[in-house]
């Protein structure tokens, strides 16, 4: 059996030996030890996970970050090992899906209070479509080129049925992850971390020319670089810390150039260029000081500086050789941001039972862009009178916060606030919105077994006038962009949480939310959501568990517009609902060796646009998403070592998209489109592996 001395025991031996005046060694605590402490044993230990797997179809839209798009089988790799030290040394291995597209590995290594080493790789597959096909040739290429037949007056006379080929759209994104960790004394610690991302592959793209347009293939070739470098300080009442981040974007397609596959005409281009995504760079330093005043008050301070820089050479304005397009008054953006993020924040425990805080924040971002007028250039085809000005953007925003906690007799506890939020802009409709909001909150245990929330929101937005911006061509007088319109926003929660026994609880939740844009004549005028959710837990028995959760919430939004440029003459509404519900069960068997789950979700989603002009017309289809998910597991420990893992899942997934739906390539005249239907599939996946533990 083992025992353990307390140390109140061991000093007392101690005094006792001295005031006899008998001679001892001194006392040695490193040689000291917790016989009874909660830590793990010196060693290494872990797990290893091989087996196989299989997927009965193929889908795009199932294998979206999971890695299982493709059918048939795959390997089953992972495991984790950890290793702990007698000197505080310790490290960590875990991998995950090694025969997936969805790997991902991790390591760390270090000694507890000194240093620790870390290493990630992870990948995430992202497939957007695998039911598009095109007739241009060297997708994922910066140059597509057509096949003979091309080009024609319409799609209908396009050689469309020996030329298409299937392409999967679709990007991989490659991720490595280093970083260090240092304590150098009591109160220092540093802390450095690097990131090397890769995405490469596909994406959804279109260009026109004139009255014609064609959906293309777009590659993705991008390297983004991060880097985080930190020191910290702690001391008694003071915490600092400095940091710098630094992250680099580069972008190899730097552009696409495509052949017209529509006649041009005499002065058309037979070629067109789009520019990508540029290399750009963001550099920021950033500090944080916290101070504890006094035991009841406290302060902090957050402060951020950064630039953003992106300065890659423009492209032709045309590749069309018949129009004669003047000189672009500059070869580049020389684009150049400066941010700033500030914030004070102060919290004070007023008493026993009210807490205070007070915070202001200001983000701001000044766009030091030059300003140019630039050649405009119509579909390729015209060289327009009036040129182009890009504007430079900026904004300050300002938020002023306040709020206080309550602890009421008994149970009861309150908690309310005022925030007040100042946006400013430049080159935009509205020079500055202001908004003040307040909010309450309150809880208490209404019984023994039944806890009850309330929070409650009012928020009111304003500007300083609406006027048209000089630069931009002119919009109707009385439209409204819904993030500078006036807007009266009113929300509401309510949850409730019952036990209704010792083996039985239930939740209820409710949020209301409405917002009014009272004064927007054009645009969005009203938007309002409703939800509702509940879930019940229930321990069947010793060995089963229950659970089951439902939610359902409704968003409508309301807007006018005018054909005409003048007063309102149509109104649009959309309706969007989601209906989800689901059921878990965990069961127990064998006297704990087998381990049983079951997961079953159903997901119903409806979106509805209906539009009022006037007339007769026939309204628009309503979109429609259906989703159902069964996984089970099972686990069953053959030793004490040895385990088999089975699951299972099974998933259907149907929708209705009236955008994709029967559009064909050659269904308009004028756009050669993918043909892409929306996603439907009925997939399963049955796993099975050993786990070995060691």
């Amino acid at each position: 059996m083992k025992t353990s001395t307390p140390l109140w025991l061991l000093g007392a031996l101690g005094a006792l030996s001295i005031t006899t005046g008998t001679p001892v060694a001194a006392a040695d605590p490193s040689q000291w030890t917790c016989e009874t402490c909660p830590f793990e044993e010196p060693g290494v230990s872990g797990s290893v996970d091989v087996g196989v797997g299989v997927v009965t179809k193929e889908s795009a839209r199932f294998g979206d970050f999971t890695g299982l798009d493709r059918k048939g089988g795959h390997l089953i790799a992972g495991g984790e090992a950890s290793y702990r030290g007698k000197a505080g040394g310790f490290g960590s291995f875990s991998a995950t899906d090694l025969g997936l597209d969805s790997r991902t590995l991790a390591g760390e290594l270090g000694r507890e209070g000194r240093y620790s080493l870390r290493i990630g790789y992870a990948e995430l597959p992202r497939h957007y479509t695998d039911s598009a096909s095109t007739p241009f040739l060297g997708t994922g290429s910066t140059l597509l080129t057509l096949p003979a037949g091309f080009p024609a007056d319409t799609t209908a006379d396009m050689p469309l049925a020996g030329t298409l080929q299937p392409v999967d759209i679709g990007t991989k994104r490659s991720r490595l992850d280093v970083g260090a960790s240092l304590i150098g004394s009591e109160q220092w610690s540093y802390r450095v971390n690097v990131r090397h991302d890769v995405r490469d592959g596909t994406q959804r793209g279109a260009g026109s020319f004139f009255s014609t347009a064609s959906q293309l293939v777009l590659p993705v070739d991008q390297v983004t670089d991060r880097i985080e470098v930190s020191a910290a300080y702690t001391h008694r009442a003071l915490q600092a810390s400095l940091a710098y981040h630094g992250s680099t974007f580069r972008n190899s397609a730097e552009s696409l150039t495509w052949p017209n596959p529509f006649t041009a005409g005499i002065l058309g281009s037979g070629s067109g260029q789009l520019a990508l995504a540029p290399d750009n760079e963001f550099h920021q330093v950033s500090g944080t000081l916290g101070y504890q005043i006094s035991p009841k008050l406290r302060a902090s301070a957050e402060l951020a500086v950064g630039r953003m820089t992106q300065d890659s050479p423009y492209l032709a304005a045309t590749l069309n050789p018949n129009l004669v397009v003047p000189a672009l008054p500059a070869q580049s953006l020389r684009g150049r941001a400066d941010t700033l993020d500030a914030s004070v924040r102060l919290s004070a425990q007023a008493s026993d039972r009210l807490r205070l805080s007070a915070s202001l924040t200001r983000n701001e971002r000044d766009n030091e862009t030059p300003s140019n007028a630039y050649p405009s250039v119509s579909t390729d085809l015209f060289v327009g009178l009036a040129p182009s000005i890009n504007l430079p953007y900026s904004f300050t925003r300002d938020r002023l916060k306040f709020g206080g906690d309550f602890r009421g007799p008994g149970s009861l506890k309150l908690a309310a606030g005022v925030e007040y939020d100042t946006h400013k802009r430049t080159l935009q409709e509205t020079s500055r919105t202001r908004e003040a909001s307040v909010w309450g909150r309150a809880s208490v245990q209404a019984r023994e077994n039944l806890s009850l929330s309330l929070k409650l929101a009012h928020a009111e937005r304003d500007n300083t006038g609406y006027d048209a911006v000089a630069s931009l061509q002119p919009q109707n007088p009385l439209m409204r962009k819904y993030n500078q319109a006036d807007r009266r926003r009113d929300t509401a929660s309510l949850r409730a949480d019952l036990a209704v026994s010792e083996k039985v609880s239930a939740g209820l939740g409710v949020d209301l939310a409405n917002d009014d844009y009272r004064h927007s004549d054009i645009g969005l005028t009203r938007a309002r959501s409703a939800g509702i959710s509940g879930d019940i837990s229930a321990a069947l028995s010793d060995t089963t568990q229950l659970r089951l959760f439902a939610q359902g919430e409704r968003i409508r939004s309301d807007q006018a517009g005018s054909q005409l440029f003048a007063l309102p003459d149509w109104t649009g509404r959309s309706d969007d609902e989601v209906e989800m519900l689901g059921v878990g069960l965990t069961h127990n068997a064998l006297k704990g060796k087998l381990e049983l789950a079951a997961d079953l979700a159903v997901t119903r989603a409806r979106s509805d646009t209906d539009v009022d002009t006037g007339s007769a017309a026939a309204p628009f289809p309503k979109a429609k998403t259906t989703r159902d998910t069964l996984k089970l597991t099972a686990q069953y420990r053959m030793s004490e070592k040895l385990s088999l893992l089975g699951s299972f899942w099974y998933e259907r997934y149907a929708s209705k998209d009236w955008h994709l739906d029967g559009v064909l390539p050659a269904t308009v005249p004028n756009l050669l489109a993918f043909g892409e239907q929306a996603p439907r599939y009925s997939v399963n996946v049955l796993r099975v592996a050993l786990r070995y533990r060691f």
